[in-house]
């Protein structure tokens, strides 16, 4: 899943960054709001990690533009201890919840998690679809016969499947959720996660269908199909 962080503190944010990083997450990090604002206007995350007081433009104008264009990216806003009005006025311009710095890293990972999940329409930590079962708080995956051994790329694509619940993702909008700005990806990348996670799915009663012209979605089928 790839994040946006939006975080003036250029030590803050580096340490953010490599946190979020171990976590599984990819992340872009933006240090003034200008920046922030026009890269929401292009890129799709799964979550926004915003500070509030940023340069040239605070963090609740970002808001209120994301929001104004309609854009329902879940948004976990940073504030200062203390500040109650600033969090009062980015819930009430759309933020989904707050912390306040410094934030505690693993209460921080719990939030985004949980925010990225209910944004996809599910309440609980164990997500299941057919044999296949996700627990997003020790970030495993399991089938009936055991645990699935994936790499962090190939856990990231599935992961987005799941997501989805059945529906279709494009290769591209994999690479987008996967993938950060920084780095860079062959076309051929997906298709190549794609086709290892489909050799460890092999008989397992969960596959990943490819429709032409649409991406690649999961399907529960018979184990032995």
């Amino acid at each position: 899943m790839r994040l946006l962080l939006v975080e003036d503190n250029l030590s803050l944010a580096d340490s953010l960054t490599r946190a979020l990083n171990q976590c599984g997450f990819a992340v872009d990090c933006m240090h003034n709001g200008a920046d922030a604002d026009q890269v929401l206007r292009t890129e799709d995350y799964a979550l926004v990690i915003l500070d509030l007081a940023l340069p040239k433009l605070d963090g609740l104008e970002v808001l209120r533009r994301l929001r104004q264009r309609r854009n329902k990216v879940p948004v976990l806003i940073l504030t200062a201890h203390g500040s109650v009005d600033e969090r009062v006025k980015g819930l009430d311009l759309g933020a989904d919840d707050y912390l306040t710095k410094p934030c505690d890293l693993n209460e921080l990972e719990a939030r985004a998690r949980a925010l990225i999940r209910r944004s996809h329409g599910f309440d609980s930590a164990e997500l299941t679809f057919g044999p296949l079962h996700y627990d997003s708080v020790s970030r495993a995956f399991r089938l009936p016969a055991g645990p699935l051994s994936l790499t962090p790329r190939e856990h990231a694509v599935l992961e987005v499947l799941l997501m989805r619940g059945g529906k279709a993702v494009s290769k591209e909008a994999l690479s987008e959720k996967i993938f950060g700005l920084d780095e860079s990806s062959s076309p051929d990348a997906i298709e190549i996660y794609v086709h290892r996670l489909r050799k460890k799915l092999d008989g397992s009663g969960v596959a990943i269908v490819t429709l032409r012209g649409l991406g690649y979605l999961l399907e529960a089928r018979d184990a032995a199909a």
